[in-house]
């Protein structure tokens, strides 16, 4: 059982309540509406990091998935990501080498594999290597680095909100999530 209730639309503020519309139902928008008025921004910022990005969404998810299994409790983040991975091109075999602790599997193109290991010394040592961030500076831009530093961090944020309100399960809501990402920055854009 969650540690936190989950933020109920019909006694939510009206701000909190329309952003909440724009959403799929998911305990992870019901938990962070606590956050009432970070939760817009919020929304916004992990809807540009899933949508509006020039990081190719195969490195970002497998970055994502990579941070839930590093993470300890972080099924959530796990089970919601490997439908948005495989629906962006990441291969189950893929998938399964993570599940099973293996960055290092042949299914993992090289550059693929630089962003795992870049990915792992963030979350675990808050630095990627010199020889590391070489591997990945070699391949990306500045631009992609940053982002998929920013990546890391929203989900190792998001991992830790997870694990520590005993967040529960939903149902995978797959490809919805981006959708409504990009509805949610899209109407941002219109309101600035």
């Amino acid at each position: 059982m969650a540690r936190l209730p989950y933020v109920d639309p019909a006694t939510a503020p009206p701000r909190v309540r329309e952003a909440l519309g724009l959403v799929p139902a998911l305990n992870v928008f019901r938990t962070m509406a606590h956050a009432d008025t970070a939760f817009r921004p919020w929304l916004r910022w992990a809807g540009t990091l899933l949508g509006a990005l020039e990081l190719d969404p195969v490195l970002r998810e497998l970055a994502i998935l990579h941070v839930a299994r590093l993470t300890p409790h972080a099924e959530y983040e796990w089970v919601q990501h490997v439908p948005i991975a495989l629906a962006v091109g990441v291969t189950q075999e893929q998938v399964d080498a993570l599940e099973h602790g293996d960055p290092q599997a042949a299914s993992f193109t090289e550059l693929q594999y630089a962003v795992l290991r870049f990915t792992r010394e963030v979350v675990r040592d808050a630095r990627a290597s010199d020889e590391a961030f070489e591997t990945v500076r070699a391949a990306l831009t500045p631009r992609e680095i940053v982002e998929l530093l920013m990546v890391i961090g929203q989900y190792m944020m998001l991992a830790r909100v997870m694990a520590t309100v005993d967040m529960e399960l939903d149902e995978p809501a797959t490809t919805a999530v981006i959708d409504a990402s990009t509805a949610v920055v899209d109407r941002s854009d219109q309101a600035s």
